[in-house]
């Protein structure tokens, strides 16, 4: 079921504070926090300065006007320079379960493919259960190990599609 008060755009200057908000407050749910989880990286309190590169793109969902979720993509840190990551894709509970994650998803990699990558990756952790089931729904397959070099030892998953 998709609700009409959802709404998808491009992530502005002054969502800064809200985006990190909702990450902090995600992760915190899930217990991921603490050296090798995204909560720690810099770029949490600054993710329009940097998703504004050519080759990265980050959106915020608006549920009443008000931020409830974001995601983005970026080139994969010390990857191949054809595959991009997933990354920093957070909902708030109430903004979970309409559909706006497959939404978001899609919209993603359909600009990864815009933007000339081959193969989009992304790292999570087992018991963000509804995110792992997301990410096999949208065709992702489930890796052995990390690739590239993004600093987030403490994933547990990680996944790789064919864009």
């Amino acid at each position: 079921m998709i609700v009409t008060n959802f709404q998808l755009r491009e992530i502005q200057k002054e969502d800064n504070p809200k985006v990190a908000e909702v990450i902090r407050t995600v992760m915190t749910e899930y217990g991921c926090v603490g050296e090798g989880y995204s909560i720690e990286d810099l770029e949490v309190d600054y993710m329009f300065e940097t998703y504004s590169t050519p080759q990265s793109h980050y959106l915020v969902l608006l549920k009443n006007e008000k931020i409830v979720g974001c995601g983005g993509i970026a080139p994969l840190a010390g990857g191949e320079p054809t595959t991009c990551e997933l990354k920093k894709m957070y909902f708030y509970s109430d903004a979970r379960g309409a559909g706006m994650g497959t939404k978001m998803v899609a919209t993603l990699l359909e600009k990864a493919k815009e933007l000339g990558f081959k193969k989009c990756y992304l790292e999570t952790v087992a018991r963000m259960e509804a995110a792992n089931a997301l990410y096999n729904k949208m065709g992702f397959k489930k890796l052995e190990a990390a690739e590239g070099n993004t600093g987030h030892c403490s994933c547990d998953s990680h996944y790789i599609q064919e864009l």
